[in-house]
């Protein structure tokens, strides 16, 4: 494929494509000093608005605990180059506990305050979970005392009364926490305004392809604690954020008409809710 013609501002040069999603094309560049950086070149999608609030909030980080973004043009960034070390390969060699305490880390900067005033556009969490409120009202209609309609009542709840409200990763997990010559960052972030917590819950469903871990009681106490003393929240809490997250995530798969990941999603939040019910 050939490379776009990215800005002469950027004085990058000898492009690869190092991978292609739905959303976007990325592209590994050489600066001027020789030194790696990414070009991030969204597509025409529905869910650009999620992109684009990214791209804000990492604006916004200035580089704590994220990829630095060094440059904009329409839909396209220049970003700092994060490394070719995921957190999913860190776990592989060094366990699931190493693995966790860097999320910990990592987390614990990203909502780190900052003297910048927040974007502006950022998503509110309650319009985020509005395709689980969604799914819950339909249950409710039928009749169903499903796991949708509990999820839903504890999203609300935390939604009404939250821990606190800060601009949020929104999609923190082992493939989007990166290392490289900063140290651990995060990248891809999705730009949410809401609770600390709903950062922390995602992790409990990944890796994607770990299911013996995700659904291990004692994995998700051991998150929860863990996560529970970086955030300054009770691991119940932790956990109530978890619950409705992956019943989040299973909405949207239903909406694909993707049963396999949608109950998937169930599974692993009908374990975290075993967990939440034991403390």
């Amino acid at each position: 494929m050939d490379a776009p013609a990215f800005p002469k501002r950027w004085k990058v040069g000898a492009p690869e494509l190092i991978a292609e999603t739905f959303s976007s094309r990325i592209w590994k560049v050489a600066r001027e000093d020789d030194s790696p950086a990414i070009v991030k070149d969204l597509k025409p999608f529905d869910d650009v608005e999620d992109e684009l609030r990214g791209e804000h909030f990492l604006a916004w980080r200035r580089g704590e605990g994220a990829v630095r973004l060094l440059g904009r043009d329409g839909h396209r960034m220049l970003l700092e180059y994060a490394g070719d070390r995921m957190l999913s390969h860190h776990l592989a060699e060094q366990g699931d506990n190493a693995a966790t305490a860097i999320a910990a880390e990592v987390m614990a900067r990203l909502v780190s305050p900052s003297k910048h005033p927040a974007p502006p556009d950022l998503q509110p969490l309650r319009t985020r979970f509005s395709s689980l409120f969604k799914k819950a009202k339909a249950d409710r209609a039928a009749g169903e005392k499903s796991l949708y309609v509990e999820a839903a009542e504890i999203a609300e709840r935390l939604l009404s009364n939250p821990h606190d409200v800060r601009p949020l990763h929104g999609d923190l997990h082992h493939d989007n926490v990166m290392h490289g010559p900063r140290g651990w960052l995060a990248i891809d972030p999705k730009g949410v305004l809401g609770d600390p917590g709903f950062d922390a819950a995602n992790m409990f469903y990944n890796p994607l392809d770990r299911d013996d871990l995700c659904l291990d009681t004692r994995r998700i106490g051991h998150m929860a604690q863990v996560f529970a003393a970086t955030l300054g929240q009770s691991p119940p809490a932790i956990l109530d954020h978890a619950i409705p997250y992956g019943c989040l995530s299973a909405a949207w798969h239903h909406e694909d008409r993707n049963a396999v990941d949608e109950d998937r999603e169930l599974a692993i939040a009908m374990a975290i809710r075993t967990v939440r019910l034991s403390l």
